[in-house]
């Protein structure tokens, strides 16, 4: 993948069917145990309880140009973040930043008040995304990464301030 430094040309979008190719590709790199294409398409016809965005390089290589992915299921007022993968290439240009915001943002928008997640206890890199947008450790799920032995955190986000995220999301794409 052609993985600039500068991310400022990375379009963020909602996922379309065209995408589910990619986006599976993406969660098999990212992932000990991804998702299937057929969880990503189902999420796609739901689209009453599930947001869905990508990330893309349009100076990526044809048929590899999805850099990034998240899935949100909203659930009466809160915004469960199922799942968000950045293409190893890609990490650490802030991607993963900008999706979280773009997706918390469209989930207040949409009647979301606040949000929860999951996540590898060992995942220091999610930690710091999750707990700089201000997320609580709240919970332990023991095991619940079975394909890496691994415990989650249970983790939430008390309150969705749409001005902040929108003026974050602002911020993000500058």
């Amino acid at each position: 993948m052609n993985a600039h430094a500068d991310a400022s040309h990375i379009r963020l979008r909602s996922m379309l069917s065209d995408d589910l190719h990619q986006v599976a590709g993406l969660d098999t790199l990212s992932f000990a145990d991804p998702w299937p294409q057929g969880s990503f398409e189902y999420e796609l016809k739901a689209s009453n309880y599930s947001l869905c965005l990508v990330a893309e390089d349009p100076h990526g290589p044809e048929g590899q140009t999805i850099v990034g992915a998240l899935v949100i299921w909203l659930v009466v007022d809160e915004a469960h973040i199922a799942t968000i993968a950045v293409h190893p290439g890609y990490r650490h240009r802030g991607i993963g930043r900008r999706l979280l915001a773009e997706g918390l943002l469209q989930a207040a928008e949409r009647g979301a008040e606040k949000s929860q997640l999951e996540v590898r206890s060992g995942n220091t890199e999610a930690l710091h995304l999750y707990y700089g947008f201000g997320y609580k450790a709240v919970g332990l799920r023991p095991n619940y990464y079975q394909a890496e032995h691994e415990d989650a955190l249970l983790l939430d986000l008390d309150h969705l301030d749409i001005e902040f995220l929108g003026n974050l999301t602002q911020s993000l794409s500058s």
